[in-house]
């Protein structure tokens, strides 16, 4: 059988929106679409949808809602989704070149890129993708979390810091209509934070929030939103900032507002949100966190900021680092771990200047963790067009068994209990009954072995 006599064989790794996307562009090409493709969405977890399952926080239903789209996608007979496989131990890449035309890594960012201040590795100091792990419910994680502090600080100003400080500020009762488990919802209940502070080195202007989320913290009735009048500010770069974006000017302005808010009458817990304090170092007594000390900067014309040599020592109990998240060094896979990202020219995989054959890569681990969701859908486009241009010159990779039956038959010998796209649909019947008999649409299903067991049928 000549190769382009039968469909086009794909693996997919990483069954998160980046590589949802990447298999709905895939089918969409209409020149991938007149061979025919076949696609095999591998994922690491017993469920797919990556950072919107395990990444986004839960009294967010309205970014939750992807998954309706993501959904159509996996219902196309062209995609195979096989979770609970992780590439690397249960599958290698001789496995995937030996079954597949192209294989696409699409594996996203799970680690917290590190903060080089002194003081991080004390008790009490937190990387924020732990802790979004641990609310999300993330099988890996553990099931408890030191909720002490009532002063805690979230060092940045994306929409990252924004979840981990609002979760902190919000009761446990408040985010119990959500999908949150047992364990989170009892972690939460008892979280003694009463003072949230949110630290970001340069200005308003400068801040990466979305005006949605920072309009978000208010909604709360537990929490009263504070800034300080002295941190607005803005140079001429700020100012070329605000024109030139509607979002930058958005959020300045929202910031603004509450800067001169009122007192909220019935709040019981404040979320200041600080600028121009850049953190030197997390303090500590007995290894345990006690303060954070930041110095105070200022802008210096072009929206940049220079420090003043001012400091402050903040009286904090807990230090959540919100920097940015560091995407996974995957084996066999040439890695920078400067830059996070696995080396590529629109999406083909590079090593020491050369493409190797039939790898590419789409999402976070492609460009690095910035963005919105949403944005890794011209990821995929482009490296689909990669794909697609490497297949028609011939250029791919040229595999033994291209069977579709045989990967199932080489995970059956090696007795790995994958989960299926059907299984998806018994675990989300399994989720959505647990929450009913609560009042809620869903609670979200924690141990790994449990989501296994309501993914078989006949099982639960």
């Amino acid at each position: 059988m000549s190769e382009n006599s039968r469909p086009l064989r794909v693996a997919i790794v990483g069954a998160g929106p980046a590589g949802i996307y990447c298999a709905d562009a895939l089918m969409k090409s209409e020149t991938a679409a007149a061979r025919g493709v076949s696609i095999d969405l591998y994922e690491r977890m017993p469920a797919p949808f990556g950072l919107i399952r395990y990444g986004v926080a839960p009294d967010h239903p309205r970014i939750k809602g992807i998954i309706t789209a993501l959904h159509k996608v996996l219902d196309k007979p062209q995609v195979r989704l096989l979770g609970n496989i992780d590439y690397g131990t249960d599958i290698t890449l001789a496995d995937l070149r030996k079954h597949y035309d192209a294989v696409v890594f699409s594996t996203g960012a799970t680690d917290d890129r590190a903060l080089g201040i002194p003081g991080v590795d004390l008790d009490g100091s937190f990387g924020a993708a732990e802790f979004v792990a641990w609310y999300d419910g993330h099988p890996d994680f553990p099931r408890e979390w030191p909720l002490e502090a009532e002063k805690v600080a979230v060092i940045g100003v994306g929409n990252v810091a924004l979840d981990v400080a609002r979760v902190l500020a919000k009761t446990g009762d408040e985010l119990l209509p959500t999908d949150i488990p047992d364990n989170v919802y009892q972690g939460l209940k008892a979280n003694k934070a009463v003072e949230v502070h949110v630290f970001g080195r340069r200005g308003p202007a400068q801040a990466k929030f979305t005006p949605l989320e920072l309009k978000e913290l208010d909604h709360s009735p537990n929490i009263e939103v504070v800034v300080n009048p002295e941190d607005i500010e803005y140079d001429e770069g700020s100012a070329v900032a605000r024109r030139t974006s509607k979002i930058t000017d958005q959020v300045a302005t929202i910031i603004e507002n509450y800067a001169i808010h009122e007192p909220k009458v019935g709040a019981i817990h404040k979320l200041f949100l600080h600028f121009f304090e850049s953190p030197v170092e997390i303090l500590g007594e007995d290894g345990k966190v006690i303060g954070l000390r930041t110095e105070r900067t200022e802008l210096d014309g072009t929206g940049n900021v220079k420090g003043t040599g001012r400091h402050t020592d903040w009286e904090v109990g807990a230090v959540y680092r919100a920097v940015g998240y560091l995407s996974d060094n995957l084996p066999e896979i040439p890695f920078d771990s400067q830059a996070g990202v696995i080396p590529n020219e629109a999406g083909r995989v590079f090593d020491d200047g050369a493409h190797l054959t039939g790898l590419y890569t789409t999402g976070w681990i492609k460009r690095g963790p910035v963005g919105l969701i949403g944005h890794t859908k011209g990821d995929a486009n482009e490296t689909v067009e990669c794909l697609v241009e490497d297949m028609v010159n011939g250029a791919l990779n040229t595999p033994e068994t291209p069977d579709e039956s045989a990967i199932i038959e080489l995970l059956e010998s090696r007795q790995i209990p994958y989960t299926t796209w059907d299984g998806w649909y018994r675990l989300d019947e399994y989720e959505r009954g647990l929450g009913a008999a609560e009042g809620r649409e869903r609670k979200k299903v924690v141990e790994r072995h449990e989501m296994l067991a309501a993914s078989e049928p006949d099982k639960i």
